[in-house]
């Protein structure tokens, strides 16, 4: 395939992903005002930080009046799983120079990849797969910026656009994007051992249950990956 026809087609495949996050964005912009950023620096953290859940995660602790160590830390480990991404990529994109991989990885998210991985795993032999991962990264990263501005002009004339539940379209987007990934047993527990934890764990403060959820479901995931590696060695 072409340069461009892989371009299109990635921004294409992202439009789901992009009508869910269209009112996460909003939302975020809306909000970022009531923790005492100034529209520019609400811009700004959407232009250079581009993380969702950890510009809500950032702007919540702001509110709380946390230190900024806390703040630096709780939003390093949210976005440890990016990390587990990039290795997942690195097969297909290594061969790329540096030029194409910073921009890639900066603009790397858990809906691009969803997207992208898909069309790294199909089997033909096309030398332009990463203009895919670039436009489908690129739509995201275009529509975050949009939305937050949005939020950022509009949000103040909308009261309580927090409470309107917009943020539910995230969160089944974030559902698509999991389940489809649940493959096998210690997956699926994983997973449910972290949605039990974020559960229980929901009251704490600095979002600790988020954290909490996240280590657990690893821990899970990993022993019982190591647990079917062993049984496996065993009968063979």
């Amino acid at each position: 395939m072409t340069r461009s026809h892989e371009f299109t087609q990635g921004a294409r495949d992202m439009v789901p992903m992009l009508l869910g996050a269209i009112p996460f964005g909003i939302i975020f912009g809306s909000l970022a005002g009531a923790a005492g950023l100034t529209p520019w620096q609400t811009l700004g953290m959407s232009l250079l930080v581009f993380a969702g859940s950890a510009q809500f995660i950032a702007i919540s602790l702001l509110g709380a009046g946390v230190g900024l160590a806390v703040l630096l830390l709780t939003t390093f480990v949210v976005n440890l799983r990016h990390a587990l991404y990039s290795a997942s990529l690195q097969p297909y994109v290594r061969h790329l120079p540096k030029r194409w991989r910073m921009p890639l990885a900066f603009w790397l998210t858990d809906e691009a990849y969803a997207v992208v991985v898909h069309r790294y795993a199909e089997t033909d032999a096309s030398p332009n797969k990463h203009w895919y991962f670039l436009g489908a990264a690129l739509a995201m990263y275009v529509n975050w910026q949009l939305c937050t501005l949005v939020g950022v002009v509009f949000g103040q004339s909308v009261p309580n656009l927090g409470a309107w539940g917009l943020d539910f379209a995230m969160l089944a987007t974030f559902i698509g994007i999991v389940v489809p990934m649940l493959r096998n047993r210690p997956q699926v527990a994983a997973a449910l051992v972290a949605a039990a934890v974020a559960l229980v764990c929901h009251a704490l403060p600095y979002k600790l249950g988020l954290l909490a959820a996240a280590f657990s479901g690893i821990v899970v995931g990993v022993l019982l990956e190591r647990r079917s590696g062993l049984v496996v060695e065993e009968l063979a």
